[in-house]
């Protein structure tokens, strides 16, 4: 296998490693996520690719995706780590503004984004994106970090010496948002996460 898949591998058991000793286990977090927003069908976006571990789960259970991110940087780590198990071509990348989207309306049936929307400046811009995309009868799934999850990451990275830049928006804008556009919305907490599953809209089902 190539060096640097092996050794972004490496990195990816190590990070893991790291949150889970200060309560987060992010593989654990992600499958909570993901059997709560079941069933996931037809055309996925992912909005919000990071580093790929939302990726990584959605492509482990057999989803084929298209995948996007502003930083071309993160979508590289990502498709290494995909690449690791055998599963890179079941995402197509793309790096996209969340905000702008360039797919043509009604391009998808499930759209998620998970632990990106407290990092918006414009969290109203991409949820209109979102609704725009969906086609009739689809749904949205979004996840954040509830307070406990914020206090673990805000703290896993001081001790990596960084900052946790992020904005104040927070889940309950997007539940508002979804349920004053007509859909259904469903509400799930973890012990770090905060889950919203939208759809499909009143007379649409």
């Amino acid at each position: 296998m190539d060096k640097e898949v092996l050794e972004n591998h490496k990195r990816y058991l190590e990070r893991i490693n790291f949150y889970r000793n200060f309560g987060y286990d992010l593989e654990k977090e992600r499958d909570f996520i993901l059997d709560k927003s079941l069933p996931v069908v037809g055309k996925i976006l992912e909005i919000g690719t990071g580093k790929g571990h939302f990726a990584l789960s959605l492509a482990k259970r057999g989803f084929s995706f298209v995948s996007i991110d502003i930083s071309e940087e993160e979508q590289r780590i990502a498709k290494l780590n995909l690449q690791y198990f055998g599963l890179e071509k079941q995402a197509i990348f793309r790096i996209e503004n969340a905000e702008h989207l360039s797919f043509p309306d009604q391009s998808f049936d499930s759209i998620c984004s998970v632990n990106v929307f407290h990092h918006l400046e414009n969290p109203v811009a991409v949820l209109n994106e979102i609704v725009r995309l969906l086609r009739p009868g689809g749904k949205a799934f979004l996840s954040d970090f509830n307070e406990k999850g914020l206090e673990i990451i805000n703290e896993c990275h001081t001790r990596e010496g960084r900052k946790h830049d992020y904005f104040k928006h927070r889940l309950e804008e997007a539940k508002k948002y979804f349920i004053n556009k007509g859909f259904i919305v469903k509400e799930f907490q973890s012990e770090a996460q905060r889950v919203i599953v939208a759809g499909p809209r009143i007379g649409c089902q």
